[in-house]
């Protein structure tokens, strides 16, 4: 599979893209797998009553995101969690960098996460002489391969099995093979090792709950678990529309986003965090920092394109999306892909023309909003960027 230069102008990307011909099919078999089990778990409860209420939450939150923020802020603080706020990804990033200098960090384990990727958080850090690993299993092969992720949740969705077979053989020294079970033991041990060597660990945040000032990454490998619990210093980074009021309101999300991202009734993992470990707990980190990043989110409700910030990053959009199914996520030349990128992307952007081309990425065909477990309005917002742009 050729590797797309992710520097090309966009027309080149997507014809790279189409000119390889085991891309589309690679990502076809994934995405329908993906469509399939959504739908089964979707049809087992009932889908359009928890996606109408889940919109209706985000759309509150959105409503009152300074009330949620400070109660998340004083309810956090009360719990022994650390509070930074950064306007942009520039701070964002330094205020990760500084935390793990000061406490003296070699090694980094990462879950995944969108936002550290959005702001290029390993980079960041590798600069400022930490080693970095990412311990989720589709980020570290695609780590391994100098890659960026290529879908919200399946990271290595463009990739073979011949693939990440070269990839281990070559980078793990791993004997080839085609097993999947092998790798993945290869893959376990070398990254246990890595759990266990490090001084911080960083995540993501699903969504973290106002009215507890608690912290909920969602996984299924129990990586995100060791990320936060093992190091000494555990960092956060969250966009600021993650917040959620409540624990009911967290469990309502939890229902649809488990079901559309992975067509699971509830991830493996749901690890809640709500400050670090007390005298009388024998586990858990020293430290708990929290890193509020706005990074256009405020921009994009100014202008106009709001409701964008409902999304709760399933992916659902990608796999349903015939372009997306077409040249993948690399193409798009950004973090964010599919129809959910072509709408953030720009609208993220201090200058909303830099992915002038990306809303032009789509059919229009409203797949994606049929799917979407808020109920976004991709392609109202699509035609709208079109105008602007």
């Amino acid at each position: 599979m050729a590797v797309i230069d992710l520097e090309a102008p966009f027309k080149e990307r997507v014809a790279q893209a189409l000119g390889d011909s085991h891309l589309a099919p690679a990502i076809v078999r994934a995405t329908d797998r993906l469509l399939l089990v959504r739908a089964k778990a979707m049809g087992s409860i009932d889908g359009e009553k928890l996606r109408s209420q889940t919109r209706q939450m985000k759309e509150d939150v959105l409503r009152n995101l300074p009330d949620y923020l400070e109660q998340l802020e004083r309810n956090f603080k009360a719990n022994g969690i650390v509070v930074h706020w950064a306007r942009d990804g520039v701070e964002a990033g330094e205020i990760v960098r500084g935390i793990g200098l000061q406490n003296g960090a070699k090694t980094v384990v990462k879950a995944k996460s969108m936002a550290t990727e959005e702001i290029h958080l390993n980079h960041i850090l590798e600069q400022a002489g930490l080693k970095v690993v990412e311990t989720d299993l589709g980020e570290y092969i695609i780590q391994l391969a100098g890659e960026p992720p290529s879908h919200i949740v399946a990271p290595v969705i463009h990739k073979r099995l011949e693939e990440i077979a070269q990839i281990f053989h070559e980078k793990l020294d791993m004997p080839r093979t085609m097993d999947p079970t092998e790798m993945t033991s290869a893959a376990r041990v070398r990254l246990r090792n890595e759990f266990f060597d490090a001084q911080m660990g960083v995540s993501g945040c699903n969504f973290a709950i106002a009215e507890t000032g608690t912290i909920c990454i969602v996984t299924n490998e129990g990586n995100g678990r060791m990320v936060s619990s093992m190091p000494k210093v555990y960092v956060v980074l969250m966009g600021i529309e993650k917040v959620v009021p409540t624990v009911e309101d967290a469990l309502l999300q939890l229902q649809v986003l488990c079901r559309s991202a992975t067509g699971q009734q509830l991830s493996v993992y749901c690890s809640m965090t709500s400050g670090p470990r007390q005298a009388d707990q024998p586990d858990g980190p020293e430290q708990v920092h929290v890193v509020l990043m706005d990074n256009g989110r405020l921009q994009m409700l100014e202008r106009g394109y709001g409701e964008a910030l409902l999304c709760i990053r399933c992916g659902a959009c990608l796999n349903v999306c015939p372009v997306y199914q077409e040249i993948g996520g690399h193409a798009y030349g950004s973090t964010y892909n599919g129809p959910i990128g072509a709408v953030i992307s720009p609208a993220l952007a201090p200058e909303i023309a830099r992915f002038k081309e990306l809303p032009h990425a789509t059919t229009l065909c409203g797949a994606c909003r049929d799917v979407c477990p808020v109920k976004i309005d991709l392609p109202r917002l699509l035609v709208d960027l079109r105008a602007d742009l």
